[in-house]
């Protein structure tokens, strides 16, 4: 009799722990489980990684910006440092003679593509160096034309013997050590301003100068073979001439 009704009497009910059940034998039933599904799981990890591409992407667009600032930052101070460079050395060319054989010729002498001077101020040393014989050439680069300059120092007459060929002196060259002053142009000319004495500015332009006496100021056109809104031009650079003394008249302190 008792056993009967042992064996009639119901199942306990599951216990719970916390939000757990457990059955009577001793497993669990996750119908009152809390946590995330896969698809929630794949949903959090599409969004993480979409996330992370949107911030990648944005890096890579200001590290874009920045390098095309940074261009164009050095691209302009280029342009300001040749214009400077053009306006110091020119304006400060000195009226001297260079001795080619038994003959005194003017140093200073220009042509469209080309400008010789002996200038008092130095790309290396600024204006307390040594005088420079400096030679100006327009050359053809492989993105375009190039201005160069090469300076040699300048010592007397004597020291421009090198350049001598004959009673003259050689045309100039483009030596392998020369400052790149203005690269990608398509054109590049230099023009020179006829001085009149006892007159206003002429404002007769000529293309060559071989003349004894100095001109009244130089000008040099550059046309940049790529242009942007961006970018600052490259600049016709007109260089004034202040010198009015004779290149072959010989100068005494009066007494």
């Amino acid at each position: 009799m008792t056993r009967e009704k042992s064996q009639a009497e119901p199942p306990a009910p599951p216990k719970q722990i916390g939000t757990w059940q457990t059955s009577g034998a001793g497993g669990f039933a996750g119908h009152g489980q809390k946590g995330f599904t896969l698809i929630e799981l794949m949903i959090s990890i599409t969004l993480v990684a979409a996330l992370a591409t949107g911030m990648m992407m944005a890096m890579r667009t200001s590290l874009l910006s920045m390098e095309k600032i940074n261009s164009r930052l050095q691209f302009n101070r280029r342009v300001m440092g040749m214009e400077h460079i053009l306006t110091r050395q020119i304006g400060g060319v000195m009226p001297v003679t260079s001795d080619c054989g038994s003959a005194r010729v003017p140093i200073f002498n220009g042509t469209p593509t080309s400008l010789r001077l002996v200038s008092s101020y130095s790309m290396a040393e600024g204006a307390r160096g040594y005088p420079q014989f400096d030679e100006f050439k327009v050359v053809q680069s492989e993105g375009g034309l190039r201005l160069i300059v090469t300076e040699h120092q300048y010592t007397g007459p004597s020291s421009t013997a090198p350049f001598c060929g004959g009673q003259a002196l050689l045309p100039t060259g483009g030596a392998p050590m020369a400052y790149v002053l203005a690269d990608r142009l398509a054109s590049c000319t230099f023009t020179y301003r006829e001085q009149i004495p006892d007159q206003l500015p002429s404002s007769n332009w000529l293309p060559s100068w071989d003349r004894q006496d100095l001109p009244a100021a130089v000008k040099i056109e550059m046309t940049p073979l790529d242009s942007s809104p961006a970018l600052l031009p490259v600049m016709n650079v007109t260089v004034p001439i202040r010198i009015t003394r004779q290149v072959r008249n010989s100068y005494e302190d009066a007494p």
